[in-house]
Parts: C-alpha cells; sequence; structure tokens
C-alpha cells in the first residue's frame, strides 16, 4: 500500500464518523452484502459515509490491506474498524451497535 492510500483510508476514517466501504453506494448498493450493512446502518439511525470499491481498484487493494480483513463490505465507526455486514447485523441485533452510535444517531 503506498503512503498516499494510507494517507487517504486514515483520513476518510477519522473525517467521518461512520464509514461503509462497500460495493455499491448506500442508496444503490451492488451486493447483498453491502446492501444488508447498509440497511443496518440505516436501521441503526446514522449518517455515513459510503465509497465505493468496485470503482476504484487501488482503494479496494489498500483497504485489505489497511484494515487486514480480506472481504467487504467494511465498516469503520469512529475511526475503529467493525467488520462486515454479518458483524454489523449482530451488533445491530444485540443491541451493540445501537450503543456504539447512541451519540451519532439522527432523530
Amino acid at each position: 500500500m503506498t503512503e498516499e492510500m494510507k494517507q487517504r483510508l486514515t483520513n476518510d476514517v477519522t473525517n467521518n464518523d461512520v464509514v461503509l466501504y462497500m460495493k455499491g453506494t448506500k442508496d444503490f448498493p451492488m451486493c447483498g452484502f453491502s446492501a444488508r450493512a447498509a440497511n443496518v446502518l440505516k436501521a441503526a439511525k446514522v449518517d455515513f459515509a459510503d465509497f465505493n470499491i468496485l470503482e476504484d481498484n487501488d482503494l479496494r487493494l489498500g483497504l485489505k490491506e489497511f484494515s487486514e480483513w480480506p472481504t467487504f463490505p467494511q465498516c469503520y465507526i469512529k475511526g475503529q474498524f467493525v467488520g462486515g455486514s454479518d458483524i454489523l447485523l449482530e451488533m445491530y441485533e444485540n443491541g451493540e451497535l445501537q450503543e456504539m452510535v447512541k451519540d451519532l444517531q439522527k432523530a
């Protein structure tokens, strides 16, 4: 991973409270896992920045190294890597996600 990509990813996750790197966008997901992750974040009533990894191969490859996680989507909350759609769904179902984002929730 280039130093430029590392800085870009660091900026993305520190300048946004919630980030979802996904296939497609939050309004037009392009895989079921990305759709599920976006829907879980929407159900948790948080705004999130979405980045389409299908539009940038360097981003897709850099993220795997940055997060040390091989699959997508990838979610970061408050600068911390959380995981993918299965982990987000589990966290939502047990209330952990809502607790983590309670200060970020919109009305």
